[in-house]
């Protein structure tokens, strides 16, 4: 596979990912961490378009614990693979869908004035989305094929033209 890519691309494609992927894992870890930790409250009070089947989930203790595992370990798979470049894609693909439910349950648009000057929210960009942009631009480019483990998934063979082998493992003959 040539690199098609120039280094400065690559790098910064690499930060993005590294730093999305840090993200998940962070908010995965801190809420396995986190004893009590619990989605109820956040289902139970969404505004959005799917409030009524978010409220609905929170009034099943069953659906709840299920939904935290899903939530937990979700964040720490899609932040694991982000961060080490591994399964990179249905790690991106998936970290859409639970941004994407984060948004349709507090979309900054349903509660105008309560949310208008929040930090993180202005009317209907809000950091899911920003995020959820970062990813599908990240989906167009693969950095974890030249950075990231998921070049020995791809190619068992170490690629002589990516920036990794070039830093790491090029060594001039004597």
């Amino acid at each position: 596979m040539n690199n098609q890519y120039s280094n400065k691309q690559i790098i910064a494609l690499t930060l993005l990912r590294v730093a999305i992927g840090w993200h998940f894992l962070y908010e995965g870890l801190f809420k396995y961490l986190s004893s009590g930790w619990s989605s109820a409250s956040f289902l139970l009070h969404s505004t959005g378009p799917l409030a009524p089947l978010f409220k609905s989930w929170a009034q099943s203790q069953t659906m709840i614990e299920n939904i935290d595992a899903l939530n937990i370990w979700g964040l720490i798979l899609i932040g694991l693979a982000l961060f080490l470049g591994f399964f990179e894609k249905p790690a991106k693909f998936f970290g859409i869908v639970l941004l994407s439910f984060y948004y349709l349950a507090y979309p900054p648009f349903s509660n105008l004035a309560a949310n208008f000057h929040t930090g993180g929210n202005y009317w209907i960009i809000d950091r899911n989305i920003i995020e959820i942009a970062s990813l599908v631009v990240l989906m167009m480019f693969s950095s974890g094929t030249y950075t990231g483990l998921d070049r020995f998934v791809v190619d068992s063979k170490i690629k002589k033209d990516s920036i990794i082998y070039k830093l790491f493992f090029h060594r001039k003959k004597i």
